[in-house]
């Protein structure tokens, strides 16, 4: 029988309940002490997708140096299995990564912003007002392209400690002004009490009632979970997670890993919500990554 949350094979399956992006080729490798090569990436994508995933974040364009990891994200776009269901999205922080994910046809373009000031000088090199104006002239040149936001340090942010609502607020305005329409709130540290995350969420659902508000969540001390259930009461219905549960920020001290994907399914399927996604298929992708980090290239 198939997992719950799974619909038969040749069936056409109707939304789920819950759309999961799974970041582990970003966000979870971006952390890791070795490189993964670009074929073994292509071969996780694959298999997410044949476990349902239908939001994968393959890669981030930015200055390898920095982000040696990240290496080949041209060459990844290249070689990922298109023309399914799964929509492919990239992270830009800056003008000139968005122009290399336009030339390979990234599905989705993810504008990051840090709230913290803080962390935006340390992951951006900026101030957030300069990266958001630097998106702005982004944007408006690629009217072709689609584009999605995310806030780092939404809520917390290891240099300037808690982040008001109003900051939030402040950098989520920006984002929505270019017409962006969908973004997503990160818990970077993974520390934040998930009550407070609850609070500020509908304050800024409040404030901006037409942007689709997602959280990306790392899980510092367990509560992860528990502030997805405060989210589905808040009508949230699009979650990051990483297979296996890798992840972190180079450039945020003290960011945990990412809640793992095989986490959050078997959650929202024991509470009996959808999500397209097969368990078991999910093990093995959860394994292939495994394997994939072991035969890694070690950083120099």
């Amino acid at each position: 029988m198939p997992s719950p949350g799974l619909h038969q094979e040749g069936d056409v399956p109707p939304p789920g309940d819950v759309t999961i992006t799974d970041v582990v080729l970003r966000d979870g490798l971006q952390d890791e002490p070795v490189v993964v090569a670009v074929p073994d990436r292509v071969a996780v994508a694959a298999a997410l997708a044949t476990a349902g995933l239908r939001a994968i974040e393959a890669a981030s364009f930015v200055n390898r140096a920095r982000v040696p990891q990240m290496a080949g994200a041209e060459e990844l776009f290249a070689a990922l299995p298109r023309g399914g269901r799964v929509r492919y999205s990239a992270l830009a922080l800056n003008a000139r990564g968005v122009a290399r994910a336009v030339a390979v046809d990234v599905d989705e373009i993810v504008l990051v912003v840090s709230a913290g000031q803080g962390h935006s000088r340390a992951n951006a090199g900026r101030a957030a007002e300069d990266v958001l104006a630097g998106f702005r002239d982004a944007v408006a040149g690629h009217p072709e392209a689609v584009f999605t936001g995310a806030v780092s340090t939404a809520f917390t942010c290891p240099f300037d400690g808690e982040i008001p609502p109003h900051r939030l607020l402040d950098v989520a305005r920006g984002l929505a002004g270019m017409g962006v329409a969908r973004m997503v709130l990160a818990d970077t540290l993974g520390t934040t009490d998930p009550e407070r995350i609850a609070r500020t969420l509908a304050t800024v659902q409040e404030a901006l009632p037409d942007v689709e508000f997602g959280l990306h969540l790392h899980d510092a001390r367990g509560q992860a979970l528990d502030t997805v259930d405060a989210a589905l009461e808040l009508g949230v219905t699009r979650f990051d997670a990483a297979a296996g549960g890798y992840g972190g920020c180079p450039f945020a001290p003290g960011a945990h890993g990412n809640l793992a994907t095989e986490r959050l399914v078997a959650h929202l399927h024991a509470r009996g919500v959808r999500t397209g996604i097969d368990e078991d298929a999910l093990a093995d992708a959860v394994r292939l990554v495994r394997q994939c980090l072991a035969r890694g290239t070690p950083l120099s």
